[in-house]
Parts: structure tokens; C-alpha cells; sequence
């Protein structure tokens, strides 16, 4: 491509007219740079201006210059542009044949003389070198005013280093006060946004957000949990378990939720679904029958002074509010009495069909000849124990008399003595898990694809997990029972 000279009678081309190279350079105007700091931004700025006024071309204005309109190295001492911050050089701007007269003083005898102080300063470890003596009366004079003009361009450039350092010195302020101001402002961000530092160190909003008694107890699940995780743009798996375990407990609403971590009600929804599924298939296995020694080893002093190792089980039922299904049989079999209202009933709170369920569910397959089940009143399960050679024990019935024997009385007390510890986990399981609380939509009623549990099947074991992951509620007496992590 062909480039001309823009400058005002030059109309150098960077070919001849048989097509040779002229063996010219040719420069674009230079660039304001705004974004490298108030300094660079000045100089360059200048710069630009400068470029404009010396060639005087009406057509190129500040904010209008074309990228054809180009400077030939011929308006240049050294052929091209100096360094864009080294102001007293003769090239910064253009200053030879630029076509006019009105062209600012060069500064070549100026950058020439700073040049060779600082070669001075380099080779004579900075003491200035006597002048020659003048040879006569006229070289004094010339030689006296060329040391005052070199006294004056020095005291003009210790100002200018001068107000350069102050300026650094703001600059370096400015810089220390922004770099303060956001670490600030991180540090508060850091506590208001729902990543790891909004829990980390911060044993009670652990406790409330999640239901553990500690941090390193949420870590150690989420390690047991991320990699089968689904992955997400807009949300870590920290997040992932995080908004899963609020829901949980708190039972916030998903359109709450979905504010509160800057996601789609779509996308919260499917991920609190998915993070219960990847629960229960993780650690469904921690809601499980022990075996005989664990049961024995572990079991509380209060049962042993009792009942020595005979008791295998308690048992009880709560319900959980389901809206009212549109199929009638769906509907009557739902309907509790008890609650005056529909349910799911769990092997845990008390209901007419506690029987039914106790027997169906499979549990008591779990004794062994000798075993002991306390129950309450409403389970009237002693044909099926005693089908496994176990033994039930459930309060005495006052069976019509106005006062129980001193022997039921005794026994009655012992048992439920012992069977409020099991109301005790109900408590801790439906407080510790406000969602247990609510009513469920008929859809968590429906079989999960290609599985034989529902959806709150799910919810309740996994709520179920995380409380047999908190401190028991049946202690030695005159103990608790702490976190240790």
C-alpha cells in the first residue's frame, strides 16, 4: 500500500513514480492513553496536541485523525519519533520541513546537553566538570551565559523531578487508600456472599444455616458428596450443599432461595432435587439395623439397668402434611384421623396404622429370640414379636379399672421412662428440619423414576442421616456429648 506524508508541502510517497521504494518511514499520530494512569494520560495526551499543531493541517482535529494520515521520518532529527515520555528530545514532536514558520524552538541543544550530564555523572561519579577558560573576551561572555542557561534548565528540571516525586508520592497514597478500600469492601463481601468464608470460623451460623455443630463436619460431607455432584455454572458444589441443607432446615422458599444465591427458581429446584438424591444414595447406608455387638456396645445405661441387653428396638411414628390427592383410594388412604387432615405416616409418630406399618415395613424381621421392643400404646404389635420369639413392652392399659396394680405401675414407668428418649429424636429430627414441618406437594408422593421410594422418602431419610450425624440425645447422666473435630 502507498503512503503519503501529511505533512503541509511534503507529499513524500513511500514509492517513486516507477514503482521503487523511497526509503522512508512513515509514522501514525500518537495515541491518548487514558487508562495507564493520570501521568501517561497527561504526557500522551500533550503529545497528540502537540503532533496537531505542529503540522497545522485544518482537517486533522484532536478527536478526528485518520489512520492514512501519516508523518515521513524527513520531520525528524533521528529519522523517527522519540520515546513517547522522554519529553526533551528534539523528536518528541515533529520540527523539521513541516511548511510554516511557526514552529516551536527546538530541543536539540537542550536534550543534547542533558544527555552529556548524565554521561558526566555516569563517568565522574556525578561532580560537574570545569568549562574550559574562555580564549577571549567574547568566548567569556558566550561561555558565562551558556553556564547560566545550563543553571537555569537544571534548577527548571529539579523543579520538574521535584513535582514528579510529589506526584509519585500522591499516586502511591491514592494507591495504598484504594488498595485498602477494597480489601474492605472484599472482607464484607466475603461475610454477605454464600461461598466458604460465609461459614468458615462461624460456629453458629453453622449450627443454624445447616444443623451441624460444627464446620469441619459440613466440609467432611461435602468431600463425601462433590465429586458425584452435577456441575454448575453459577454454583459451586459448596453452594450446592449449602442451599440443600438451608432448605432443609429453615424451609425457605425456593423463589427465596434462588434471590438469595442469583439463580433461576428452575435451576434452584433442580439442584436442591439433585443434591437430595446424591445425599440419600451416599449416606442412606448411616440410617441402618447394627449389628448385635454394636447395639450392645453402644447401648445407653439407662436401657441396660432396665432391661439388661434385651432391647433391640423402640418404635414410634410422625406424620408429615401432604396436600389432598385428587384419586379417592390415594385419598382414604392418606387421610389421618389423627391429624384431621392428610399425611404420610413414618415409622416414628403415633397413628391408628402404626400397627400395619410396623409389621409391612419389615423392621421386625430384624430381632432375634429374646429381643425386647418398647412401643407405645397404639402398637398393638405383640403377635407379630412374638412370631420372632421377642418380647414387646408397652405401657399397661387401665382396662377399665380406675387405678393400675403396683406391678403395671412399675413396669409403666420404666418404659416410659425410656421411650421419651425416642420422642426426644423425633423433637430433635422435626425441629432441627422445619421443612418436615410443611405441607408436601402431591408430586414428592410419586415414585422417583426407576426407584421404589418417593421423593420425601428421600428427604426423610436424608434428614434422618443428618441428625444420627449430631450429638445423641441419650447420654450418661450427668454428661453431653460435644463435637470433638
Amino acid at each position: 500500500m502507498v503512503r503519503t506524508c501529511c505533512v503541509l508541502g511534503c507529499n513524500v510517497r513511500s514509492y517513486d513514480r516507477h514503482g521503487n521504494k523511497v526509503g522512508l518511514s512513515f509514522y501514525a499520530f500518537p495515541t491518548w492513553k487514558q487508562r495507564e494512569g493520570a501521568h501517561v494520560s497527561d504526557v500522551t495526551k500533550r503529545r497528540r496536541l502537540a503532533w496537531i499543531a505542529a503540522v497545522r493541517r485544518a482537517d486533522i482535529k484532536f478527536c478526528s485523525v485518520s489512520r492514512y494520515q501519516l508523518v515521513c521520518s524527513r520531520h525528524f532529527h533521528s529519522g523517527k519519533p522519540a520515546y513517547e515520555m522522554d519529553q526533551t528530545n528534539p523528536d518528541w514532536v515533529p520540527t523539521l520541513h513541516m511548511g510554516h514558520s511557526e514552529i516551536r524552538t527546538s530541543h536539540s541543544d537542550r536534550h543534547r546537553r542533558r544527555t552529556q550530564r548524565q554521561q558526566n555523572n555516569v563517568l565522574f561519579g556525578g561532580k560537574r566538570q570545569p568549562h574550559p577558560q574562555p580564549q577571549s573576551l567574547i568566548l567569556k561572555v558566550t561561555g558565562a551565559d551558556a553556564e547560566n542557561i545550563d543553571i537555569r534548565e537544571k534548577q527548571t528540571e529539579d523543579q520538574q523531578l521535584t513535582n514528579d516525586c510529589v506526584h509519585c508520592v500522591q499516586s502511591r497514597a491514592e494507591i495504598n487508600r484504594l488498595l485498602e478500600e477494597n480489601r474492605k469492601l472484599k472482607s464484607k463481601l466475603d461475610k454477605t456472599e454464600l461461598n466458604e468464608n460465609f461459614l468458615k470460623g462461624d460456629t453458629e451460623k453453622v449450627k443454624y444455616y445447616t444443623g451441624f455443630t460444627c464446620f469441619a463436619i459440613f466440609m467432611s460431607v461435602l468431600e463425601n458428596v462433590k465429586a458425584f455432584l452435577p456441575a454448575s455454572k453459577k454454583l459451586s458444589h459448596f453452594q450446592m450443599l449449602l442451599l440443600t441443607l438451608m432448605r432443609l432446615r429453615l424451609d425457605l422458599p425456593v423463589q427465596h432461595l434462588s434471590y438469595l444465591f442469583n439463580v433461576s427458581y428452575k435451576t434452584l429446584s433442580s439442584v436442591f432435587s439433585d443434591t437430595i438424591d446424591v445425599l440419600h444414595a451416599r449416606f442412606g447406608i448411616l440410617v441402618h439395623w447394627p449389628e448385635r455387638h454394636c447395639l450392645q456396645a453402644t447401648m445407653p445405661p439407662q436401657f441396660t439397668d432396665t432391661f439388661g441387653n434385651r432391647v433391640a428396638i423402640i418404635v414410634d411414628c410422625f406424620e408429615i402434611r401432604t396436600e389432598r390427592p385428587s384419586n379417592l383410594k390415594a385419598r382414604a388412604q392418606t387421610y389421618s384421623h389423627y391429624k384431621g387432615t392428610h399425611t404420610m405416616k413414618y415409622l416414628i409418630g403415633i397413628t391408628p396404622q402404626d400397627k400395619h406399618i410396623t409389621e409391612q415395613c419389615g423392621i421386625l424381621n430384624k430381632l432375634l429370640p429374646g429381643d425386647v421392643v418398647l412401643a407405645d400404646r397404639g402398637f398393638d404389635i405383640r403377635d407379630a414379636v412374638g412370631m420372632m420369639c421377642a418380647e414387646v413392652k408397652i405401657p399397661a392399659f387401665t382396662r377399665g379399672f380406675c387405678q393400675l396394680d403396683a406391678k403395671d405401675i412399675e413396669n409403666t414407668r420404666a418404659i416410659a421412662h425410656l421411650r421419651i428418649h425416642v420422642e426426644r429424636v423425633i423433637g430433635s429430627l422435626r425441629n432441627k428440619f422445619k421443612m418436615l414441618h410443611t405441607t408436601m406437594p402431591i408430586r414428592s408422593l410419586l415414585p422417583c423414576e426407576g426407584e421404589d421410594v418417593t421423593f420425601l422418602d428421600k428427604i426423610v431419610r436424608v434428614c434422618c442421616v443428618l441428625v444420627n450425624m449430631c450429638p445423641s440425645v441419650v447420654v450418661e447422666p450427668g454428661t453431653h456429648e460435644t463435637c470433638t473435630c
